[in-house]
């Protein structure tokens, strides 16, 4: 069961997702109680858009015990993609709680903050994302949007500049910076 989810992950790695779902779905014939063949199939499934398949996927890998954080920082970005913000919560404060050094999941957790109106607990965990991994340009991007919320244009104009400095395709941070100029 292992080389099929080895092999799965050579298949992500060279776009052949459908060869990538077999692969992960023959691991978990094999030994249904493989977590990370879930959750390999459920980011499959999650970057081509089929949040359902996923969603059930990564609560599957949750019900058998996982402890891998990634399983509960992906389930929490489709309670996100939801509009689900207080489960989502829950779950990246979990996958924080088992992998505290990783910037993404309080990046995300602050995304859910802000669009729960909670500007406090959000700048803080978009600080600690950049604290953590300072070339992350979509918690540049979130940082800006709290700045801007907060009225802070010249704080947000900075963020957004350096969010788009990092990543020239982020709209958010080109439209971002249009506002906030002064």
């Amino acid at each position: 069961y292992k080389a099929y989810a080895n092999r799965a992950l050579v298949y992500r790695a060279i776009n052949e997702q459908e060869a990538a779902v077999k692969d992960y779905s023959q691991a978990i014939k094999i030994n249904p109680q493989y977590d990370e063949a879930y959750i390999g199939r459920g980011n499959v499934y999650r970057l081509a858009g089929q949040d359902e398949q996923a969603f059930r996927d990564y609560q599957r890998a949750i019900q058998i015990g996982t402890t891998n954080p990634r399983a509960y920082h992906a389930r929490g970005l489709i309670y996100q993609k939801r509009g689900e913000n207080n489960q989502a919560i829950e779950d990246f404060s979990t996958a924080i709680s088992l992998q505290p050094d990783a910037a993404e999941p309080y990046n995300s957790r602050g995304v859910s903050y802000l669009a729960e109106n909670d500007l406090e607990n959000a700048l803080e965990d978009i600080n600690r994302a950049l604290r953590l991994n300072d070339q992350l340009a979509e918690a540049w991007a979130n940082q800006a949007l709290v700045y801007e919320q907060r009225g802070d244009k010249a704080r947000a104009f900075k963020s957004y500049a350096r969010a788009y400095q990092l990543d020239n395709k982020l709209t958010v941070a080109q439209e971002g910076m249009q506002r906030t100029r002064s």
